[in-house]
This record gives structure tokens, C-alpha cells and sequence, in this order.
């Protein structure tokens, strides 16, 4: 199993430590580092800013937000970096749901997900392989467009650049079993936002059928303290915000995760709760069971053992969110 470091994205601002953590993930054998957005700081330019103080981790993005850009402009910043890199990248998409893509975007959510990926996922992929001009007669992401208030004018194209690779890896986050089919159908990998090594049925039984080659690369935090319960109260305080506000109260996709891996009752108190907006009680409100199973915390000895569940299973990469240099190195231990 690889190890990973994942950044996520900037709170307030950027963080002094994170070039430093990704150098010190190069030189401990870390085989990625990833990046992430949300409704702030983006994906690709941070780890721009990273590929030019590194030289061999590979840059991920987990996940780009496709939303945030038609898919040949997203095959551009991966094309473009994968260039400057020397071939490091791996492109992580997300869909996003419909409070972001709506309130933030200012586009519609599609009313047929799996469809708007596919066909996002195809076009990303025409660009890449620059075997002809990139043409989709497709319903949400047509080349050239063909929509009423259009010219008509479009002319298909493909990229002036060759991309460097041409297969370069394209994974996919999502959740519902639906969507998780069609990822090991259609993508090189998927980035599981939770894991359970106990519970790989919450995501559908194509969970089973993994072929070879394809990348299984959840997020996980891990963190090295004595205190098992005060390490996971930063993993309860991300998922209060996740499952409580990262989302609409009729439709949020990290709630009904947690509802499929057996905690319905307590994924529906915490979104009462935080929408209510008794945000430090929807925290409280996580179960420490839920946060444990899902990450990685406590002494050395107990991450040592657990870490053997998560190397049975599917799992290829973890990506691991830590804090501190010393955390990263325990790991790296631990998993050798």
C-alpha cells in the first residue's frame, strides 16, 4: 500500500508548511502529494507551486471540482502541469453537489449526474489522447456546442500541445453505489472521501470486483497522540461540517454515506443540529466509533495494528491528511 499526503485546500490563507511537508513526503518515500478545493483556494495552483520544489512525487488533485471549469480547460491545466513536471500528475475530478455547484458556480447541478461525469470523463480523455479534433454529441458537455443561443460557428479542435502522456490517470471521487460502478467502469481510480475497512459494502458491491492496476486511494486523517479521544476531535470536527453543512438538509451525499455504513439516526441529528445552527453540538454529536473506523489515530503500537485492515483490503494509496512532520515520519515507519 502507497502512501500518500493530502493538503485539502486553504482555510484562511495558504499554509507555510506545506511545501516543506510535501519535500518532507519526497524524501521519506511518499509516493503522491494531493491538493484540493472547495469555495476558496483552487486545485492546480498550489501544486504548481509544489511540483517546482519537488522532483519526483506524484501531484494529485483530489478532487479538481468539475464544476469549476469546462473539461478541455481542465485537460489543460493537467496537460500543461504534467509538462512541467515531467509526468507526475494525477488527475482527481469531483462532481460536487448541488448546494456548491448552484450557490458557488452559478450553474445548474445536473439532474443526471452519472451522465454529466461520463461524458466529462470522455472529453478529458479526447484531449489527452489528441487522436483527432474533440467531438461529444453529448447532453451536457456537446463539442462543438450546439445549444439554441449559440452561433452555430464552433468548429471541433484538439490541443496545439501534445500532451506528454497520453493515459496520463484520470480518478474519480464519489460515493453512491451508482456512481462508484461507473468510476471503476470509466476512471483509472477512485478517491473514497471516507473508508471503512470494515464496511466496503456501504459503496455497492462493485466494490468487489476491483480490476488490477486500478487505483483505490481514500483520504484518511491520521494522527500519532497518546489521547485516542483528543485525536479525534479535529476528525469529528470535519466530519460535523461535512455531513452537517456540506450539503442541502434534503440532499447531502456525505450524510447519506454515513447513514449507508450503519449511523442513519446519528448522520440526521447532526445535520438537524448544524443547520439549526448548534454547530459545536452537531460536532459533539459525531460518534467516536464512526470517527475511529474511518481514520487513523492514536499511539504508534494501535495505528501499527490497525493499518493491517486497510492493507487486506482494496485499498492501493492512502492519502493521508496529517499535522506535523512527525506524524508523516511515523507513518512511513509504520507502513515500511
Amino acid at each position: 500500500m502507497r502512501l500518500g499526503l493530502a493538503l485539502g485546500y486553504w482555510g484562511r490563507g495558504p499554509r507555510a508548511d506545506h511545501v516543506p511537508l510535501a519535500q518532507e513526503a519526497e524524501r521519506l518515500g511518499y509516493d503522491s502529494v494531493w491538493t484540493a478545493e472547495s469555495w476558496g483556494s483552487d486545485a492546480f495552483t498550489p501544486l504548481t507551486w509544489i511540483a517546482a520544489h519537488t522532483s519526483t512525487i506524484k501531484l494529485g488533485t483530489a478532487v479538481a471540482q468539475m464544476a469549476a471549469r469546462p473539461p478541455t480547460t481542465t485537460a489543460m491545466h493537467a496537460l500543461t502541469l504534467d509538462h512541467l513536471s515531467g509526468g507526475r500528475v494525477l488527475l482527481g475530478l469531483g462532481l460536487s453537489g448541488p448546494q456548491v455547484v448552484e450557490g458557488w458556480y452559478g450553474r445548474p447541478f445536473p439532474r443526471s449526474p452519472l451522465t454529466a461525469t461520463r461524458e466529462y470523463v470522455d472529453v478529458v480523455r479526447q484531449v489527452l489522447r489528441r487522436a483527432a479534433p474533440v467531438a461529444l454529441d453529448g447532453r451536457f458537455h456537446s463539442h462543438p456546442y450546439r445549444g439554441a443561443d449559440g452561433t452555430g460557428l464552433g468548429k471541433p479542435l484538439k490541443p496545439i500541445t501534445h500532451p506528454l502522456r497520453p493515459g496520463l490517470p484520470v480518478l474519480l471521487g464519489a460515493e453512491g453505489p451508482k456512481n462508484v460502478a461507473q468510476t471503476l467502469r470509466i476512471a483509472d481510480g477512485w478517491l473514497p472521501l471516507y473508508w471503512s475497512p470494515t464496511r466496503p459494502e456501504a459503496y455497492g458491491p462493485a466494490v468487489g470486483d476491483v480490476r488490477p492496476g486500478f487505483l483505490v486511494a481514500p483520504l484518511v486523517q491520521v494522527r500519532v497522540c497518546d489521547d485516542v479521544a483528543e485525536g479525534l476531535a479535529p476528525v469529528k470536527a470535519m466530519l460535523g461540517f461535512y455531513i452537517g453543512g456540506m450539503g442541502h438538509a434534503a440532499r447531502n451525499f456525505h450524510a447519506d454515506l454515513m447513514a449507508r455504513m450503519g449511523y442513519e439516526e446519528q448522520a440526521r441529528r447532526i445535520q438537524r443540529l448544524f443547520l439549526d445552527g448548534r454547530r459545536e453540538e452537531a460536532v459533539r454529536a459525531v460518534p467516536d466509533a464512526f470517527a475511529d473506523e474511518i481514520s487513523l489515530v492514536g499511539p504508534p503500537e494501535r495505528i501499527a495494528e490497525r493499518l493491517q485492515a486497510w492493507r487486506a483490503g482494496p485499498v492501493t494509496d492512502l492519502l493521508a491528511l496529517v499535522p506535523d512532520r512527525r506524524t508523516l515520519r511515523v507513518l512511513a515507519e509504520l507502513n515500511s
